[in-house]
C-alpha cells in the first residue's frame, strides 16, 4: 500500500519529469497538442505502475518511450493518417532507449524544459496564449492558477489555451527549436512565463499550501540556466535577482503551522542571507550598466527590503520611487496597487486610500482580494479598525488560498475586538 508520502513524492517526480518529456517528445514529433496527450497518457500509466513495480533507473527514458508507443498506436488506430504511421513508425522502435537531450548549450541540465519554453512562445500565437500554454506545459499550474495571475475568469483562460493549441496545429510554422533570432525574440515571453511560475510557487493562489517551493526552485533552476546562456540580457539578469531576493525570505513567511507571516512581522534572522547577497551583488551591477527594465526594478525594491534590518529602517521615499518609475513601464494594476501602499508608507494611509479608490474602477482588479486587503491594511493604520474588518472580511471571501484565508480572517476577529472598544 502507498503511503501518503510515498504518493507525495511520485507526484513531485511527475510532476518535475513532464515538462521534460514533453520538450523532448515535441521536439521529435512536431505536434504540440497530440504530444501533449501522449504525455499525459505515459503520465497516467507511471502513476498506477510505479507504487507497485518501482520507479526505475531511468523514470524519464520510460516515459519518453511510454509516450512515444502512444503515438505510434494513436497513428495506427487512424486509417486516415496512414502515412503518418509510417513515418512515426520508422522514426520511433519500440526498444527502448535512453531519452535524448539537448544537443546544444540551450539545455537546461541535460533537459528539454528551457527549450520547451521558446517552442510554446510560437509565432503564431499573442504573448498572452503563449504564456498561458506554456504555465501549463511547463509550469504545470492549472487553469484556474493561470487564470488568476491574469486576472480573467478560469473560462476565458480555458478558452485561450484550448485556442492556443488550435492556433499551433493551424499554423505552417512547425513547431519546434527556434533559431537564433527567434529565441531572443521570444525571450520576454520566456521571462514572463518564468516570473509567474515563481510567483505562484512564492504565495500559491489556491489550496492548503501556501507556498510550493517545487515551482518557485523551478523557476530559479530555468532563470539561472537562461542566464547561462544570455548573460547580455540585463533583464534575465534582474529576473534572476529578483527571484533570489524575494525567495531569501522563504523560511520567514509561515508559521510552525504553515501559516502566513505578512512581511513586517517576520523574523528577519531567519532569511537567507546567501541568496541575499547573490540578488544584491547581481542587480548592484546590472543597474550599474544603465539600461533598466521592470524586472531589474523589482528587484532593486526587493534589494532595499532585503537590506533593511528591521521594518523601521526600510527605506519607503526610495521603494516609491521605483514605484512610480516601473508604473511608467508597465499598465499592471498590481504595481498600482504597491505604489499606493508605498505612498502610505511615505506619506500617510489617507494619501494611499485615495490612490487605491482610483483602481476601483479598474475592472482588472476591482474584485480581487489583494485590492480589499490592501484597503484594510491601510484603514488599519489610520485607525478606522471597523472599516479595517470590513476590507479584510471581504477580501478573505474572495482568495482560494487557505492559508491568506485563515490570516484574514484572524484580522478580522482581532480588528472587529477593536471596533466595538473604540465605540464604547
Amino acid at each position: 500500500m502507498t503511503t501518503p508520502d510515498a504518493a507525495a513524492r511520485l507526484g513531485h517526480l511527475l510532476r518535475d519529469l513532464a515538462p521534460q518529456v514533453l520538450g523532448a517528445v515535441t521536439r521529435r514529433h512536431g505536434d504540440f497538442a497530440d504530444a501533449e496527450d501522449a504525455v499525459q497518457d505515459a503520465l497516467i500509466s507511471a502513476a498506477k505502475q510505479w507504487p507497485a513495480s518501482g520507479v526505475p533507473d531511468n523514470p524519464r527514458g520510460w516515459l519518453y518511450q511510454v509516450a512515444l508507443r502512444r503515438l505510434i498506436d494513436q497513428a495506427r488506430s487512424d486509417g486516415s493518417r496512414r502515412e503518418r504511421e509510417l513515418t512515426v513508425a520508422r522514426e520511433f522502435s519500440d526498444s527502448v532507449a535512453p531519452a535524448p537531450t539537448m544537443p546544444d548549450a540551450h539545455s537546461a541540465d541535460g533537459d528539454d524544459t528551457l527549450l520547451l519554453l521558446f517552442m510554446c512562445c510560437h509565432p503564431s500565437l499573442t504573448p498572452a496564449s503563449a504564456i498561458a500554454l506554456t504555465l501549463r506545459a511547463v509550469g504545470g499550474l492549472t487553469t484556474r492558477e493561470i487564470a488568476s495571475a491574469f486576472l480573467v475568469p478560469e473560462a476565458t483562460m480555458a478558452q485561450r489555451i484550448s485556442r492556443a493549441k488550435q492556433q499551433i496545429k493551424a499554423s505552417a510554422i512547425p513547431f519546434a527549436e527556434p533559431g537564433a533570432a527567434d529565441r531572443a525574440s521570444r525571450t520576454q515571453s520566456v521571462l514572463r512565463i518564468l516570473y509567474l511560475i515563481f510567483n505562484e510557487g512564492y504565495a500559491s493562489s489556491e489550496g492548503a499550501d501556501f507556498v510550493r517551493t517545487d515551482l518557485s526552485n523551478e523557476a530559479i533552476r530555468l532563470v539561472r540556466a537562461l542566464y547561462a546562456v544570455s548573460a547580455d540580457d540585463a533583464e534575465v539578469g534582474g529576473l534572476l535577482a529578483l527571484m533570489l531576493l524575494t525567495d531569501a525570505r522563504r523560511a520567514a513567511r509561515t508559521g510552525p503551522s504553515g501559516e502566513l507571516i505578512p512581511l513586517d512581522e517576520q523574523d528577519r534572522s531567519l532569511w537567507d542571507q546567501s541568496r541575499v547577497a547573490e540578488g544584491v551583488t547581481l542587480i548592484s551591477a546590472l543597474l550599474a550598466k544603465g539600461m533598466v527594465g521592470p524586472y531589474q526594478v523589482q528587484a532593486a525594491i526587493a534589494a532595499i527590503h532585503d537590506e533593511a534590518r528591521t521594518v523601521d529602517e526600510t527605506d519607503w521615499p526610495q521603494i516609491l520611487a521605483f514605484y512610480i518609475l516601473l508604473e511608467r513601464m508597465s499598465d499592471n494594476p498590481m504595481v498600482s496597487l504597491n505604489r499606493a501602499i508605498a505612498a502610505a508608507m511615505v506619506h500617510g494611509p489617507e494619501a494611499g486610500l485615495v490612490q487605491l479608490d482610483a483602481l476601483a474602477e479598474d475592472s482588472r482588479i476591482m474584485t480581487h482580494y489583494r485590492l480589499d486587503a490592501a484597503r484594510a491594511h491601510l484603514n488599519e493604520r489610520a485607525g478606522d479598525f471597523h472599516r479595517a474588518a470590513a476590507h479584510f472580511r471581504a477580501a478573505a471571501d474572495r482568495t482560494a488560498s487557505l492559508p491568506e484565508r485563515n490570516y484574514l480572517l484572524a484580522k478580522v476577529a482581532r480588528l472587529s475586538t477593536l471596533a466595538k472598544e473604540q465605540l464604547q
